[in-house]
């Protein structure tokens, strides 16, 4: 984590770690000006307040419609200690879901798994697009269809909080059935 001290700026998906609505992302900017001359909204008609606090259409590339209250109130309810559980309890189901993965036959687990996704694949794409198919169809899990380093993946992203090791189970039965049907 030393080198996030050195970036200008990093963004990231609030909506997959803190499961808030899909638009919400955050962004940490060194030079918070050159984020307002990228994407604010400059028109002679709307007040700007250059010395307070930044008004919304000077932060955000549309108008929000309150985007920022989801993840304030997770950050607020879940507090420091409870993101870090949180994000440290989501990379730990999907490193477990990957372990147990790549126990089934047919099954390659195509990335490291240091977080919360997965690319998976079965062989041919043919294949892959199949148990993908099947997967979707199936609906116990869910999971969908991508493409990852010129093939087709069964792309897995854990990021529900309430993911635990029941699911997992439910998972790796699914991606079984998907196999044993594809075959």
């Amino acid at each position: 984590m030393e080198g996030v001290g050195l970036a200008d700026s990093w963004g990231t998906d609030a909506h997959k770690t803190l499961n808030v609505p899909y638009d919400a992302g955050i962004v940490v900017v060194r030079d918070v000006a050159a984020l307002r001359s990228a994407i604010g909204m400059h028109a002679e008609y709307l007040m700007q307040d250059d010395h307070g606090p930044a008004t919304p259409w000077r932060r955000y590339p549309s108008f929000p419609t309150g985007q920022g209250v989801p993840v304030w109130a997770a950050l607020r309810s879940l507090g420091g200690d409870g993101v870090r559980e949180l994000v440290a309890g989501r990379a730990e189901c999907a490193a477990e879901l990957a372990r147990r993965l790549a126990e089934v036959p047919g099954v390659e687990v195509l990335n490291d798994v240091v977080f919360t996704q997965l690319s998976l694949a079965f062989g041919s794409d043919e294949r892959t697009r199949a148990v993908t198919d099947f997967i979707m169809a199936d609906g116990r899990v869910w999971m969908s269809g991508s493409r990852w380093q010129g093939r087709d993946i069964l792309r897995v992203s854990v990021t529900n909080w309430s993911t635990d090791s029941a699911d997992l189970d439910i998972a790796v039965q699914a991606i079984k059935d998907a196999l044993a049907a594809t075959a």
